[in-house]
């Protein structure tokens, strides 16, 4: 019997999320960004009436609302689309226990043999995609192949909400006369390789002789090669929350940055995202690891063990120390990173007072982190229901005027 992979890819995911709950925003060009004052201000997620202006994901704010003045900026709340990913899984794993999540918004279902269940591969689609839009009111885009890398790139031929089935038959006429930057797992610079080689479109890496590939890629290159002739043996493989091993967020600047203090500031807000994820998950990590990618694309990762945790301030208080002692205000950097790894078992918090009474401002670090750990709770709720803008750690907070 074929195998059956869906991937499930949900449209402009970030801004749709945003549009459930600001209906104004339908119909009108909007994006989920940074705040257009700030450097590191870049769209995260555009929808398609701003994307048909021209805005496109990681554009500078500034540079988009040159093409799209009447554009309507919203804040980021990623506390808010994990959420709301949550609810997508586990509306999936309705269709098929075999689901591996690819990313926050898209995931591989293993459909295979399900007919009997769902109907044909093409009707099952539909019947996902329809009840995604009424229950969560969440467009996706569906890919149906007889492997994973075929269903990614079969999501990716309509949107939005497309149901797209490839074939390797199919292949010498969909998928090969395509540019090969946009091959799924192909980045830029290995695009501008594979440009000066001659190699333009997929069909073009499908027919090099593999052996130039391996010379010039190694292993990377037999896979790109096995890719484009539409060969993908690798599984699809659930995950567990216990096998995850490291809860990371990183973000690519719109410009390289020299200053530590901006760094900082950048660094704060992706602890917290890391902490959110983190408690999600209920895991608590002993090792906080920081990363620094350089203008010359050179990088560095620093990491430090700590005592358990998944707040954001000790998440963020080991990363801005590993900040401080690698900052090298000669070397401007385009990209920050951190993470939380090295887990114990899922944990539940407790339900403590808020503040420190006199004794206990004398008491071990465990009953701290306890009272910590009860005001973090209450920042989530107050990010839950305001937007993760609406409180922040006063340090980072620029003052009122």
């Amino acid at each position: 019997m074929d195998k059956v992979i869906f991937l499930v890819d949900m449209n402009a995911f970030f801004i749709t999320c945003e549009t459930l709950r600001h209906p104004e925003l339908a119909g009108n060009p909007s994006a989920v960004a940074g705040s257009p004052e700030k450097r590191t201000g870049i769209i995260l997620a555009a929808n398609y009436e701003a994307r048909a202006c021209g805005v496109k994901t990681a554009m500078p704010v500034q540079e988009a609302l040159r093409k799209c003045p009447t554009l309507i900026l919203v804040p980021p709340d990623h506390a808010y689309y994990e959420q709301l990913s949550c609810q997508v899984m586990d509306y999936l794993s309705r269709y098929s226990p075999l689901l591996e999540q690819n990313s926050i918004d898209e995931a591989w279902l293993d459909m295979s043999g399900t007919e009997g269940l769902f109907g044909p591969p093409e009707e099952a689609a539909e019947k996902i995609q329809s009840g995604l839009r009424q229950e969560l009111g969440l467009w996706c885009s569906i890919g149906i192949a007889p492997n994973k890398f075929l269903a990614k790139m079969a999501s990716e031929m309509k949107k939005p909400l497309g149901i797209t089935r490839l074939a390797v038959s199919d292949l010498p006429a969909r998928l090969w006369p395509q540019p090969v930057g946009t091959m799924y797992g192909v980045g830029r610079k290995t695009t501008e390789e594979l440009l000066k080689m001659n190699i333009r479109t997929i069909g073009d890496l499908a027919e090099t002789p593999v052996e130039r590939l391996l010379k010039k890629f190694g292993k990377a290159g037999y896979q790109m090669h096995q890719h484009a002739r539409g060969i993908d043996p690798s599984p699809l493989t659930p995950h567990t929350a216990d096998e995850v091993k490291s809860i990371g967020k990183s973000v690519t600047l719109a410009k390289d940055i020299t200053a530590l203090e901006e760094a900082s500031a950048i660094l704060t807000q992706l602890a917290d995202e890391v902490s959110i994820r983190a408690r999600h998950k209920q895991k608590k990590g002993h090792t906080v690891q920081i990363t620094l990618k350089y203008h010359d694309f050179s990088l560095i990762t620093r990491q430090c063990s700590i005592s358990e945790t998944n707040l954001a301030k000790r998440i963020r208080d080991a990363g801005l120390s590993l900040l401080e002692k690698n900052w090298d205000p000669k070397k401007p950097v385009r990209l920050l990173g951190i993470s939380l790894g090295d887990f114990d078992p899922p944990v539940k918090g407790e339900q403590l007072s808020l503040f420190l009474t006199p004794d206990e401002e004398k008491a071990p670090t465990d009953v701290r982190e306890q009272k910590e750990e009860k005001l973090q709770n209450t920042l989530d709720e107050l990010h839950q229901k305001f937007g993760d803008q609406s409180v922040s750690w006063g340090s980072f907070r620029k003052p009122t005027k």
